[in-house]
């Protein structure tokens, strides 16, 4: 209680120090009005045990609201046997705190322990009036009216509390999980495209050296020049990404970890893939140059070239060519088609087991990377879809608007 105390500002612990201040007060004055010194003592020793279970910390809520309403029943039924009992007030500040140690104990315990708490302490409000000397008719009335309506009330407010507490917890976690898929589909995008290039790269140098080819020096000297370029790419889309992580408020993402909003990026992308690997070739109708197409877009379209690249290099073999199109959908005016197409054959010999099939496993759900990207898509109200080619090779089509739907 004491480091949650400390944890607060300094207005907010002045201001917790004033109001129990104010209710300690209080608490004493109606104490006062007991006819004996006992009596006295206990109704402030109750009254403390009521604000004490009010704003105790969560692990000692329990002890404390249950020591509450014992103590208060307890007295309160002593008071009744007394000769002279209070005349004017039995302690509404106790009785106010017990109705609130109701609500409290419905909204955050557990459903048990929320019902004998809630119980006992309804219990010691309903009898707490018996406390003052005049029993008529209208005490009567204030206890029916405690019973009867302000008790089911303060359940009633206590379940209203805990639902939105529910539904807060889970739009959390909700908004938590989105984060974590957005994070992975940025590290499997961009790192994993790296890294991939890296692979490819050292592979080829293995199989020239395992083949017993002579490299020249010039040869080696560039294609060591490229797996650092990628490895470069790596780290800098990694601390880009740690930095979006470590920065959550950051206004905008470095580039490497974001593709711009535009279809320019595509260029760039096929032209460092054929660097490494086999021509990939760039069709970009060009009515889509003229017209703004929405950002959510042009990053999805981004990634489905991307990833579809990465696939491509990672699992085609053979391949000798790539064909990346991007142009309006020919029945769909209103929707853009994206199309990435390889003339290689999924595995061959060498291949370990398992992969040869790994093509068509992703496109089934399978790989991580199709299935970010069929969050990507139909998140923008696209579709995506992979297979084989009637004439060999592989092909990855998305449809995508080219008026994205908003995102929530």
């Amino acid at each position: 209680m004491i480091a949650a105390f400390r944890a607060r500002s300094l207005i907010q612990r002045a201001l917790i120090c004033l109001v129990g201040a104010g209710l300690f007060a209080l608490v004493v004055m109606e104490g006062r009005n007991a006819p004996y010194p006992a009596v006295v003592v206990a109704t402030v020793v109750t009254g403390v045990l009521s604000l004490l279970a009010l704003f105790a910390p969560k692990r000692w809520f329990r002890q404390y609201a249950l020591a509450a309403a014992v103590a208060s029943c307890a007295l309160s039924i002593t008071q009744t046997q007394l000769a002279q009992r209070p005349e004017n007030t039995p302690g509404m500040v106790e009785l106010g705190v017990l109705l609130l140690v109701i609500t409290r104990a419905v909204r955050r315990s557990r459903p048990l322990e929320a019902i004998g708490l809630s119980m006992a302490a309804s219990c010691a409000a309903v009898i707490l009036p018996l406390r003052i000397e005049a029993w008529d008719d209208h005490l009567y009335l204030f206890i029916s009216l405690i019973a009867v309506c302000v008790v089911p009330f303060m359940v009633v407010l206590g379940l209203a509390l805990r639902l939105r507490d529910t539904v807060r917890a889970r739009e959390i976690d909700t908004v938590r999980q989105a984060q974590r898929l957005e994070y992975a589909r940025e590290l499997h995008d961009f790192v994993a495209h790296h890294v991939t290039a890296i692979v490819a790269q050292t592979k080829a140098a293995r199989f020239t050296a395992d083949a017993g080819h002579t490299q020249s020096p010039e040869d080696l000297d560039r294609m060591l020049a490229q797996i650092e370029q990628a490895g470069a790419q790596a780290l800098g889309s990694m601390r880009a990404m740690v930095s979006v992580l470590r920065d959550p408020v950051a206004p905008t993402a470095p580039a490497a970890t974001r593709p711009a909003g535009h279809l320019g990026g595509l260029r760039t992308l096929t032209e460092k893939f054929s660097v490494a690997g086999p021509p990939a070739t760039l069709t970009v109708d060009p009515s889509l140059t003229d017209r703004p197409v929405p950002p959510e877009v042009a990053a999805t379209v981004y990634s489905v070239v991307q990833e579809s690249l990465t696939n491509a290099r990672k699992h085609a073999e053979g391949m000798s060519c790539v064909e990346v199109r991007v142009v309006p959908h020919p029945e769909r005016p209103d929707r853009l088609e994206v199309s990435v197409t390889d003339d290689g054959r999924p595995g061959g010999q060498g291949t370990p087991p398992g992969q040869s099939a790994a093509r068509a496993e992703g496109a089934v759900g399978g790989g991580y990377g199709l299935v970010g990207l069929a969050e990507r898509v139909e998140g923008i109200g696209g579709r995506i879809s992979a297979g084989e080619r009637p004439g060999g090779g592989w092909c990855v089509q998305a449809v995508l608007p080219l008026d994205a739907l908003p995102s929530y």
